[in-house]
């Protein structure tokens, strides 16, 4: 049957100035007839674009009802019990392996639970054991490779477990000092993981209040177990692979310093590796480093742009982490700088991209990172004891084709 669905006109009649503020965005139903005849609605919106005798109306039919098919009901506790003939509790005790259940009993408990298909609701399990089935971690930035991988490694272990993963994403100094203070970890999670967060007094004591199992990931902080590398031995090799290849005019493209007021611990122990490094070799004379005025691999192009305004290059280049070293690499085949003819580049961190470009890099083993600190997390939750304050997981130099021996500049 046709209808007026939407029909929009201007009532034009005279009318008392309205008071604008009082009656901005008003809505005013009346009952009008449509083709659905069911309690209808003309609705007239005063708005302060129009003439203020202006009144438009709008009738609005209601929704068709609806042609949904109702779900079946969900079987729950009580018809577990019902079907094997035992209470509630016992349901309870007997799908969460309680030791106080016969073995007879929970046999009859878990083949009614199979044939009514019924599963615990995780929000009724967490009331009854205290738990809330959820791990919180705490990350800098969310999109970025690394931390993107390490959140990876964890949620493999944690929903393995049965547990959800609350994820939050900080992105600047001042949202983590709002967070500390708002803390809103408290009574959602059962643990809680963070992620190369360098955190002050203030900080580690709001942590300690919620007085739950907590692990550092890449920032140490006292009394609390930490999974890290050594990122000072990392640079280390990359530098000593240099040296070994003959290179003595060494160049470090470093991030942005103290990015977003974080102060990332890794940064500073990477720059002091490369420091230690060239030292040993009696080339301290020579420490030379760039630091990129943005993150990522732009960061490190504009880096090298920078390095080649100089009168003379250096043979070699480290960077902190590989997406630095994709973008000097970037600026130098555009300038058709040939690498490693020229110029010698390596990274850290290996990088999914790292073997595209063929960058030779000293990886770390970034998702186990994630899954060890989870296990760790799950093994304080059920009170084993844990192997150490700090686990320190290896790295390992990758040869790929971005480094060989330093060019020779012809003789004059």
């Amino acid at each position: 049957m046709p209808h007026q669905a939407h029909e929009l006109h201007e009532d034009r009649r005279p009318r008392a100035d309205p008071d604008p503020p009082a009656l901005a965005g008003r809505l005013r139903a009346t009952p009008c007839a449509t083709a659905f005849g069911r309690d209808p609605y003309r609705l007239s919106v005063w708005t302060a674009s129009r003439p203020r005798d202006t009144v438009f109306s709008v009738n609005v039919p209601p929704d068709p009802p609806s042609t949904a098919v109702r779900r079946p009901r969900r079987a729950s506790i009580l018809d577990v019990a019902a079907l094997a003939g035992v209470s509630a509790s016992t349901v309870s005790r007997s799908l969460r392996g309680h030791s106080s259940i016969s073995a007879a009993t929970r046999q009859r408990v878990m083949e009614a639970a199979q044939e009514l298909s019924y599963s615990a609701s995780p929000q009724a399990s967490g009331l009854a054991s205290g738990r809330t089935r959820s791990i919180g971690i705490v990350v800098p930035f969310v999109t970025r490779w690394f931390f993107v991988n390490v959140v990876a490694g964890a949620y493999e272990v944690l929903h393995e477990a049965g547990y959800d993963v609350l994820l939050y994403h900080l992105g600047n100094a001042q949202a983590r000092d709002r967070f500390f203070e708002r803390m809103p970890l408290a009574r959602r999670v059962d643990a809680v993981l963070t992620l190369t967060l360098p955190l002050t007094d203030e900080h580690t004591l709001a942590l300690r209040a919620l007085d739950m199992p907590l692990v550092t990931l890449g920032a140490a902080l006292p009394g609390v177990p930490c999974v890290r590398i050594d990122d000072v031995a990392a640079v280390r090799t990359a530098v000593h692979h240099l040296l070994h290849q003959g290179h003595e005019q060494i160049v470090m493209i470093t991030g942005v310093d103290d990015e977003q007021g974080f102060g990332f611990a890794a940064s500073n122990q990477r720059r002091e590796g490369y420091r230690l490094a060239m030292a040993d070799a009696g080339l301290s004379r020579n420490v030379d480093i760039v630091s990129a005025a943005e993150y990522g691999i732009e960061g490190g192009a504009a880096a090298m742009a920078t390095l080649m305004d100089r009168p003379t290059l250096p043979t070699a280049v480290v960077a902190e982490y590989d997406e630095l070293a994709i973008g000097a690499m970037r600026t130098l085949r555009r300038a058709s700088i040939a690498v490693p003819g020229r110029l010698s580049v390596v990274g850290l961190d290996d990088h999914e991209m790292a073997s595209v470009v063929d960058l030779t890099t000293v990886a770390q083993p970034v998702q186990q990172q994630g899954a060890v600190a989870a296990r760790l997390l799950l093994d304080t939750l059920e009170g084993v004891e844990t192997a150490g304050p700090e686990i320190v997981l290896p790295t390992r130099l990758v040869v790929r084709g971005s480094t060989g021996t330093p060019f020779q500049r012809p003789a004059k």
